[in-house]
């Protein structure tokens, strides 16, 4: 059994002050297929409307696919769904950046994968200063 810790810090998800006071007047626009919802109110002093994050889980910016970093950018007018075209069938869904886990990519050289590099080829000639 553990404490619930989400009221009390930014970087399990949005705070109770957030949920409370920081969206009030402000309406949800969208989610994402990880459970992050977006946000659009108020405005900035340059006169653009203010978009954000609120994320499920970890804080993590890579944890926003691109069409909808598009969206928080303003690079893009309205939400992804009515903006862009559909994604074609040859195209892989964003996954966030998994360094530091079990996921990670690691090539055939390293430690986590025994160590053992393929040998040389002998296409490669060393450079020495003599020459």
């Amino acid at each position: 059994m553990g404490i619930n810790l989400n009221p009390f810090t930014w970087w399990n998800g949005a705070t109770i002050g957030t949920m409370i006071y920081g969206l009030r007047g402000k309406r949800q626009v969208g989610e994402d297929g990880l459970g992050n919802t977006y946000w659009e109110g108020g405005s900035t002093p340059q006169g653009t409307t203010r978009r954000w994050v609120i994320y499920k889980g970890a804080n993590d910016t890579s944890r926003v696919p691109p069409d909808w970093f598009s969206w928080l950018h303003h690079q893009i007018a309205d939400v992804p769904d009515q903006s862009l075209p559909a994604p074609r069938q040859w195209q892989k869904p964003a996954v966030p950046n998994m360094t530091g886990t079990a996921y990670a990519y690691r090539p055939s050289g390293a430690l986590e994968k025994g160590g053992h590099r393929a040998s040389a080829t002998g296409d490669y000639e060393a450079w020495s200063p003599d020459a």
